[in-house]
């Protein structure tokens, strides 16, 4: 895998403007779901609804819960993993292959929680760009495996791959128990897994960035 040269920015392009469109498109939720039920057409709904649309599989990244007693939470959480891991990775790779991982990422993440959701069965819409963050902190566990993360409520710096791993493994369990209904743990584990695939394709060749 190949590194781009660029010195480093605090909020580098593609960051920025990842946090700029869902920022919008969460306020424009929160100002015309009452209207025309914008979170509805945009949400990623099952394959064999009757709301389900193609689009969505693309729109739902960038929608967030736009009302409910946790709807900051879930963009603010969002953003700031966003932005804390995912700069990093677009300092070091340039901003059109991030887009390009984070894109991907999230469209894995929308196919394998919609498949899961066939099989396993369920009604729910998904909203969201928790798919797309979690192959960015794969893939940051991956590339700084060894990077010390303080985390909340955790009083002891953890390596980043083992932290990644362990919110791998809570989303795993959280989705083979179908604990936590409202949380699409395998939109998250589908993100982790397509992050960690292409990681796989991209250093195939240098495998000293994953060690």
């Amino acid at each position: 895998m190949s590194f781009y040269s660029r010195p480093a920015e605090k909020f580098p392009p593609a960051i920025k403007n990842l946090i700029i469109i869902n920022v919008l498109v969460w306020l424009a939720q929160m100002l015309f779901d009452a209207k025309i039920d914008l979170t509805g057409k945009i949400g990623l709904w099952p394959f064999l609804s009757n709301n389900f649309r193609p689009w969505q599989i693309v729109t739902h990244m960038f929608a967030h819960a736009a009302s409910g007693q946790y709807m900051f939470f879930h963009i603010l959480f969002n953003m700031f993993a966003l932005w804390m891991f995912g700069r990093v990775l677009e300092n070091l790779w340039g901003s059109k292959r991030f887009l390009i991982f984070y894109m991907i990422c999230g469209l894995g993440s929308a196919v394998v929680h919609l498949t899961m959701q066939y099989i396993m069965g369920g009604h729910e819409m998904a909203v969201g760009a928790s798919g797309a963050v979690f192959g960015v902190l794969v893939a940051f566990a991956m590339t700084f495996p060894n990077t010390e993360l303080y985390l909340m409520f955790v009083p002891i710096p953890i390596k980043a791959k083992w932290a990644i791993l362990g919110l791998i493994a809570i989303d795993l369990f959280g989705g083979v128990t179908r604990s936590g209904s409202d949380i699409a743990h395998f939109a998250h584990l589908g993100g982790a897994l397509t992050g960690f695939i292409l990681l796989k394709i991209w250093n195939k060749n240098n495998r000293r960035t994953l060690y």
